[in-house]
């Protein structure tokens, strides 16, 4: 069988906009998604897939907990394909032996305007990295993410699309359970 992967923005950080992992999956199965499973707070969800494109799924899933929450949910859905070839194209492969110090930005699309992003000048932020490889960004902060101001740059680049962020544990964790 295979799967769908749903990585929700902006839920349950700093005790705002709750989302609980059981009603995550309640919702799911109310919005008739099947196989779901929630890993995380931070809105992770692996499930059947549906036979639709993925930003189809994306727009119900977004529309559903809208109505249901009362606040909009950006939501990123990857096939478990598209998932492992992400996790394929990874730029940085020395990094996945310090996973801490590898994330991937997910987009919704690829974006039309990098400009942004092609105004930062990797050299300002050294040793920090990053890649935009078609519609994720592969960002390397061997110091770690949370001090990096480049992770702030490249995280809040103004790509016209929603994005959201997950570590390395994360998306090899989502491949391994859509696998599962």
């Amino acid at each position: 069988m295979a799967f769908q992967i749903a990585l929700l923005r902006g839920i349950n950080v700093g005790g705002n906009r709750k989302f609980p992992m059981a009603r995550q999956r309640e919702l799911m199965a109310e919005l008739g998604f099947e196989d779901v499973t929630v890993h995380l707070q931070t809105g992770n969800i692996v499930f059947a897939d549906p036979g639709t494109p993925p930003e189809r799924t994306a727009r119900t899933l977004e529309d559903g907990f809208a109505a249901d929450l009362g606040f909009p949910v950006p939501v990123m859905v990857r096939t478990r394909d598209e998932l492992a070839a992400t996790i394929e194209a990874n730029p940085y492969p020395e990094a996945a032996a310090e996973p801490k110090t590898l994330h991937v930005v997910f987009l919704a699309d690829v974006p039309t305007d990098t400009a942004a992003l092609d105004a930062v000048d990797p050299a300002t932020y050294a040793p920090d990295e990053f890649r935009l490889i078609g519609r994720e960004i592969f960002l390397r902060c061997p110091d770690g993410v949370g001090r990096s101001k480049l992770a702030a740059k490249v995280t809040n680049a103004r790509l016209g699309v929603p994005a959201t962020a997950r570590n390395w544990n994360t998306v090899t964790k989502l491949l391994a359970l859509a696998d599962a």
